[in-house]
């Protein structure tokens, strides 16, 4: 049976500080030694203040890396950005301010290592100073996301996969969400952290998990050994089957997840959490796919209004789908994979997910029958 602590919690620091402590003494406090190799891996997607609801809150950094501190070890704060540098990230952020004064190392995942994942992806590469680390304590960050429909424990550590060889995963399996799913949880499983404590105080709504999506005053804290187990309370507290979660239903049909959980603590029901759209990413037989991709899926598209033409999506589009033209983004939806990097990655908030309009008809004809 796995064990998770769900407490209420806000952005004070005296109240929040026993409550992290809480969760790492019961998951962790006897695996860390002053010879530990720790690291600390929260969220740091891109440069986002705190009131964004984007990165884990600069508070529960900085109450992780005391406790580590005062066990006599020298935590290092890692991840591996989608866009930005990341001394950047740690300044808008308000990380590299809380951090101040702490015996702290702040070092961008840079170097990586070649391990096995497990069917059907093998060996592949991840950052070698998450899997070499003694103790790894992952602080993810409730939010949406267009893909995965959460981005909570298991998802947070695709950012153990360094720079850009994030697209290059996206491309190969992003088109099919199970099969994602699977190497999130294959990911997952290789870095087995130490504990998983989600920052469910200031969530993310509707289209996360970047500057799309809305804040939400959720305040909760999440944590326990099992990240498989926390992402399903934090699915209880929304609202949500675990079985629509893809990672989810990934890591039961890889056998290291669906155990009975224990609840440490009372589950609220947070009403109207928005969620993204989720459309499907393949319709129909194969050789009518190209066809459906074009005129029934869900696809991203811009919001001209807020659009600054920087360029980041464009680069970052691991399909090549987008282009320019004059003052114009467009979109190769034949090339399109719909995993919504662009949406993630867009510093502006400009891009959102939309069905086209036969895809509604279709299903809404689904749906009657």
């Amino acid at each position: 049976m796995s064990r998770v602590i769900i407490r209420e919690a806000s952005y004070d620091c005296t109240k929040l500080r026993p409550l992290v402590y809480e969760a790492l003494d019961a998951f962790c406090g006897d695996a860390i030694t002053p010879s530990s190799r720790v690291v600390i891996k929260p969220n740091l997607l891109q440069a986002a203040s705190p009131e964004s609801g984007i990165l884990t809150h600069p508070l529960i950094v900085r109450a992780a890396a005391q406790y580590v501190i005062e066990k006599g070890a020298r935590p290092r704060i890692s991840d591996s950005q989608a866009i930005g540098s990341f001394n950047g990230i740690l300044a808008k952020s308000g990380i590299r301010a809380a951090l101040d004064g702490l015996d702290v190392e702040c070092r961008e995942f840079t170097r990586s290592v070649r391990v096995d994942v497990g069917a059907p992806f093998g060996t592949i590469e991840i950052a070698g100073d998450a899997i070499e680390a003694d103790v790894l304590i992952n602080l993810a960050k409730l939010k949406t996301h267009g893909q995965m429909l959460l981005t909570c424990g298991v998802k947070n550590l695709f950012g153990c996969v360094v720079g850009f060889r994030k697209p290059e995963w996206h491309m190969r399996a992003g088109v099919d969400r199970g099969l994602f799913a699977r190497l999130l949880v294959g990911i997952y499983r290789t870095i087995r952290p130490a504990v998983t404590i989600v920052d469910g105080i200031l969530a993310l709504e509707g289209d996360g998990p970047g500057k799309g999506g809305v804040p939400r005053e959720v305040g909760h804290l999440i944590a326990g050994r099992d990240a498989t187990a926390v992402d399903r309370v934090i699915c209880a507290m929304l609202g949500i089957d675990p079985r629509d979660l893809p990672t989810d239903r990934a890591s039961v049909e890889m056998g290291i997840g669906g155990d009975p959980v224990d609840i440490d603590g009372t589950v609220p029901r947070i009403e109207g959490f928005r969620l993204p759209e989720g459309g499907s990413l393949v319709y129909g037989p194969r050789r009518f796919q190209s066809a459906a991709r074009r005129w029934l899926l869900q696809r991203p598209v811009v919001d001209e209004a807020r659009c600054e033409m920087c360029g980041v999506c464009r680069e970052f589009c691991p399909a090549e789908a987008i282009h320019s033209t004059g003052a114009k983004l467009v979109f190769d939806y034949d090339r399109c994979i719909r995993c919504y990097c662009c949406m993630e990655i867009c510093p502006h908030g400009a891009l959102h997910p939309k069905t086209t309009l036969p895809g509604r008809l279709l299903e809404r004809l689904i749906r009657r029958e």
